[in-house]
């Protein structure tokens, strides 16, 4: 086979065997990113220098290439409910590693189980599962269940939510920055304010809308929660109007705020949830929409509908398997439990900071889904900064925070894509209150150096220089 040309400096000038991609330099890593993955990607990581090379990784904790420790406080975004490397999940991989692994002329032995245990957890009347790779495909089958189930095309959903980038779920997420360059989108989709039931039932009146799919939390949108009492009256606008009513649980699910899953604290039963993210034990790619019988026979009953629509890794033995042990680490862990737990002192202590730092405007979430939002710097910061940071100096005092963070703290964190100026924190649930003391102090000590705007913008500008002088 022929060798391509054209290496840039630092890379390597034959095929990588798995060895060699081991021993690959930080600055190797990020030359061939930045040629053949996401060049502005690379370029932002970098400078920010979030470009780090981490080569272990065990629970909360990542090391990088240099030895040191990271506390991870992003999760995966929600992905690593577990932690990372959880051993039971490892191990229980170890044990199905001679059996087929993808064979679609044959029923699943580790799906048909793992089906059982998803019916078992989830709320009321939930029984049918379509097992895929992702949250978004999640959606893109939750969508195209609701079609076929009640003859509808209309789709409702709400500003601010994210549900995916593929081409349906992207239809349904709420922010025009990531819809328009892909337009025209999946049609008949209805966007409505996020947590206003009276939009909602308006737009539920015409009896057109299939689904109403909704977070029951927005992560995306900046840790956002709904009016108490949203969740059960939506739902119960939908049964009226004969519209399915969609839980995407992609990032809420599995014990994050401090309930299996989030529509449990309203006592809502959708008709469709989607799941994805921690299901897969933060080991592999799983996901999944879990429905009701009644609803499954409309749209796919009798075998002419039971190849509508299939996935060809959906279901596979080595998925299955480390959701099947995720579920059963949870209740051994009780970690559930342990996010409501961990999550209260974390908000109480989060709070205690907000009343003291003005940078701070507010403190939000629900057990280890949390959301720290930050007031903007005004124009003068982005002035000093000699228009390097632009845009992160007016918009973007999350990444600024989340910089500090890592550079100065060891701490990984990132501001969620609807609302830049809003960093997560969404750590492992094996988190202990050593673990948040470490993070809350690390916040007092950001916000005791940078009490003002432009002494923020102003760090953010050094980082970004010192990246920009001094490249590996």
């Amino acid at each position: 086979m022929a060798n391509k040309t054209g290496q840039v400096q630092g890379e390597p000038g034959s095929l990588l065997d798995l060895q060699e991609a081991l021993s690959l330099t930080r600055a190797q890593v990020k030359n061939l990113h930045k040629k053949y993955l996401n060049a502005s990607l690379a370029t932002m990581m970098e400078l920010l220098n979030f470009d780090r090379q981490y080569v272990r990784a065990r629970g909360i904790s990542v090391w990088d290439s240099q030895g040191r420790e990271y506390l991870d406080f992003l999760g995966g975004y929600g992905a690593l409910n577990l932690g990372h490397n959880h051993p039971k999940i490892l191990a229980a991989l170890q044990r199905v590693q001679e059996m087929p692994n993808i064979l679609q002329a044959s029923l699943g032995t580790v799906a048909a189980a793992l089906a059982h245990n998803l019916a078992r957890i989830t709320p009321g009347r939930l029984q049918r599962s379509f097992f895929c790779n992702s949250g978004a495909e999640a959606v893109e089958g939750a969508i195209k269940l609701a079609r076929a189930a009640t003859g509808r095309s209309t789709i409702i959903y709400c500003q601010g939510s994210f549900h995916g980038k593929t081409m349906g779920a992207l239809s349904v997420t709420g922010r025009e920055k990531y819809q328009k360059p892909f337009t025209p989108l999946v049609p008949h989709c209805q966007a409505v304010p996020y947590g206003d039931l009276h939009s909602l039932e308006k737009a539920l009146q015409a009896r057109e809308a299939a689904a109403f799919i909704v977070e029951p939390i927005q992560g995306e949108g900046g840790i956002i929660l709904p009016p108490p009492g949203y969740l059960k009256k939506a739902r119960e606008l939908c049964r009226r109007y004969g519209t399915l009513f969609i839980a995407d649980e992609v990032q809420t699910g599995f014990g994050r705020t401090g309930y299996m899953f989030a529509c449990e604290a309203e006592e809502v039963e959708p008709d469709i949830m989607c799941l994805a993210k921690s299901l897969g034990g933060g080991v592999m790619p799983m996901g999944a929409y879990i429905t009701t019988d009644e609803i499954w026979q409309r749209a796919y009953g009798g075998m002419e509908k039971a190849l509508l629509h299939t996935s060809t890794f959906g279901g596979n033995t080595m998925a299955c398997t480390a959701a099947l042990a995720a579920i059963q680490v949870i209740y051994e862990e009780n970690l559930v439990e342990q996010a409501r737990e961990i999550g209260d002192y974390f908000l109480t202590r989060l709070k205690e900071l907000q009343t003291r730092f003005p940078l701070l405007k507010e403190v939000r979430g629900r057990g280890l889904m949390i959301g720290l939002e930050f007031n903007q710097p005004g124009r003068l910061a982005s002035k000093v900064t000699f228009g390097l940071a632009g845009k992160l100096a007016e918009e973007y005092t999350g990444s600024l925070v989340a910089g500090e963070l890592l550079n100065n703290h060891g701490i990984i964190t990132a501001y969620t894509l609807n609302n830049p100026n809003v960093i997560r924190l969404e750590p492992p649930l094996c988190v202990t209150r050593e673990h948040v003391d470490r993070v809350v102090a690390a916040l007092e000590d950001i916000f005791q150096r940078h009490r003002g705007f432009i002494s923020m913008a102003t760090a953010g500008a050094k980082t970004i220089l010192k990246s920009l002088t001094q490249r590996e």
